[in-house]
């Protein structure tokens, strides 16, 4: 079962609403006692509903819950639609410069602050969740991915687990890589990280970079899953193929 409700959002562009997204699992009404996980997701309008996303088809992560009776919490809010990259600067924690885009102010640091200290407290007021950081996780594609890796380690005491979907790794690789090596992880961190085969050649030096990535979550002995997905691509559909690997991965051991 999924929900859906405007609230104010504050973006680049002031606060305004926007659609928030809230998934039950298929057990929520027959046990009434329970209390679930939840994963936190960005572009919350291409996660449920082909109707609502931005290229008319979605994650279907609604549909996988069901069916494989996954007992997890979902919650994502739809990202800013500006038209002047006001979704890469609220998804960017550090500031970039790219020819196509040009000067990407970061707006990310502040949109980790609201999800964690208001966007979490009202789901933890309307759901039966598990509130504690070891049931709560972050997830995205894109630059959600980069958010959601940004998110595990900045906020590490908030997030304990990640799923990171095709991430912009390209955005600040050097201040990406030193937040991993400085943060403060506790206990029963976990990420999960896919890269689509396809996607390599959409950035130069995607491939070390996303070794690299990987190398530095190791080095700090966070359980990662990492794959190349084969003939995987920069779009939702690809993504939808990756939720059997990458929704065990954050449940497993719970």
């Amino acid at each position: 079962m999924v929900e859906y409700w405007n609230l104010s959002v504050p973006g680049v562009d002031g606060t305004a609403e926007r659609r928030a997204y809230l998934y039950l699992p298929a057990c929520y009404d027959a046990e009434p006692e329970r209390r679930f996980p939840v994963l936190y997701m960005f572009d919350g309008h291409n996660v449920f509903f082909d109707s609502h996303a931005t290229y008319g088809k979605s994650w279907g992560m609604a549909e996988y819950l069901d069916r494989t009776r996954t007992p997890l919490i979902v919650a994502a809010v739809e990202c800013n639609h500006g038209p002047n990259n006001e979704r890469l600067a609220e998804y960017t924690p550090y500031p970039f410069r790219n020819p196509r885009f040009g000067n990407v102010k970061a707006f990310g640091r502040e949109t980790m602050e609201w999800f964690a200290r208001s966007f979490k407290p009202e789901i933890d007021r309307r759901a039966r969740t598990l509130p504690d950081r070891r049931h709560t996780f972050i997830g995205g594609s894109s630059m959600g991915g980069l958010m959601s890796l940004y998110a595990v380690t900045a906020y590490n005491q908030v997030f304990s687990r990640a799923m990171a979907l095709s991430p912009s790794l390209w955005v600040s690789p050097e201040q990406l890589a030193q937040e991993i090596g400085q943060a403060r992880l506790g206990p029963s961190t976990v990420v999960y990280m896919d890269y689509g085969a396809r996607e390599f050649a959409n950035h130069a030096a995607m491939r070390a970079g996303f070794a690299d990535a990987c190398a530095r979550l190791l080095q700090r002995h966070v359980p990662l899953t990492a794959r190349v997905v084969p003939g995987g691509e920069h779009c939702e559909a690809s993504w939808e193929r990756q939720l059997p690997f990458a929704v065990p991965a954050l449940m497993y051991g719970l």
